[in-house]
C-alpha cells in the first residue's frame, strides 16, 4: 500500500507580525486522518499555525524559500477560532448559524434542500441543542455557543478540521460531548488539528502533538514529545522572548502556499 503525502505539509514556515517572528522556521506534516494536539505556552504561535494553515495570515520565508501546501484531497476545511473572536452580536439564530455549514453545496444564491435541512436537525441533535433551532445566538451560552459551531462543523463535511482552544470556557459536559464528535471525525479519517492547553486532555484523547515556542519543540506520538524536558525547554525559549527586539532584518521573500 503506497503511503499519503501529509494532509498538510509545513516547509520552513516563518510567520511574523512587524518582523517579530511568530513562527520561525517550522516544518513537519499532519498526517492524513492524525488527530493531533497544538501546545505551547502562551504566545508560543499555536493560534498563529491554524490561520497560516487556513490562509488568514501571510506566511513568508527565508532566502532558501518556504510553503505550506495543503493536499488535495482535505481542500475542504473547516476552521472553528477561539470563542472570544465570534461575533455573538450578529442576528442570526441557532438554525441559520449551523445552515451556513452547507455554503459550499449550496452558494451565496442556492437553494436550501430538503436534505440540507435534515443535516442541519441531525447536527443539531447529535450536539444536544434540538429544540434551540429559533433561538438567537447572541442569547447562548459560551458552552451552548460552542456546540452549534461543532454542529456546523458536521453538516459542512469538511476533510481538515482547525479548531483553536475548542474547549476553553465551556463546562465539563460540553467538552465530554464535543470530544466524542472530535473522536468520531477522527474514526471516519478527518485530519483533526486542535490548539489546546489541558495536558491530562491531550494525553488521553490526543495520539499526536506539536509542542511549538516559536519554533518547533517536538512533533510526533503524544507520550514522546510531552516530556518535562521538552516543556522546560519550550518555557525557557518562551522566557527569552524579547517582543520588543529590533525588528528582524533578514531578507524576507514570500512562502508559497500550495495545493497538492
Amino acid at each position: 500500500m503506497v503511503n499519503q503525502p501529509p494532509a498538510v505539509t509545513l516547509h520552513n514556515l516563518t510567520v511574523s507580525y512587524r518582523q517579530h517572528p511568530a513562527l520561525h522556521h517550522i516544518s513537519g506534516g499532519f498526517a492524513h486522518g492524525s488527530l493531533t494536539a497544538v501546545v505551547g505556552p502562551n504566545g508560543s504561535g499555536k493560534s498563529t499555525l491554524l490561520k497560516s494553515i487556513v490562509g488568514l495570515l501571510p506566511i513568508e520565508g527565508n532566502r532558501a524559500g518556504g510553503a505550506l501546501t495543503v493536499a488535495a484531497t482535505c481542500q475542504r476545511m473547516a476552521y472553528l477560532p477561539q470563542v472570544t473572536e465570534i461575533d455573538r452580536d450578529f442576528p442570526i439564530d441557532v438554525r441559520d448559524c449551523v445552515l451556513l455549514g452547507c455554503w459550499g453545496a449550496a452558494g451565496a444564491w442556492g437553494t436550501v434542500t430538503n436534505a440540507m435541512s435534515q443535516k442541519v436537525d441531525a447536527a443539531l441533535s447529535a450536539v444536544g441543542l434540538a429544540g434551540f433551532e429559533r433561538r438567537s445566538v447572541s442569547s447562548l451560552s459560551s458552552g451552548q455557543l460552542q456546540r452549534v459551531m461543532f454542529a456546523r462543523i458536521l453538516v459542512q463535511g469538511a476533510e481538515l478540521i482547525l479548531l483553536d482552544e475548542p474547549f476553553n470556557a465551556v463546562d465539563a459536559k460540553t467538552t465530554a460531548a464535543l470530544l466524542k464528535l472530535v473522536q468520531h471525525w477522527h474514526q471516519h479519517q478527518c485530519t483533526v488539528i486542535a490548539v489546546l492547553h489541558d495536558d491530562a486532555l491531550v494525553r488521553e484523547y490526543f495520539p499526536s502533538t506539536l509542542l511549538l515556542a516559536r519554533e518547533l519543540v517536538g512533533w510526533g506520538a503524544t507520550n514522546e514529545v510531552l516530556t518535562s524536558a521538552n516543556w522546560q525547554r519550550a518555557r525557557a525559549m518562551a522566557e527569552a522572548w524579547d517582543d520588543t527586539a529590533e525588528p528582524c532584518e533578514v531578507d524576507i521573500q514570500p512562502t508559497q502556499r500550495l495545493a497538492a
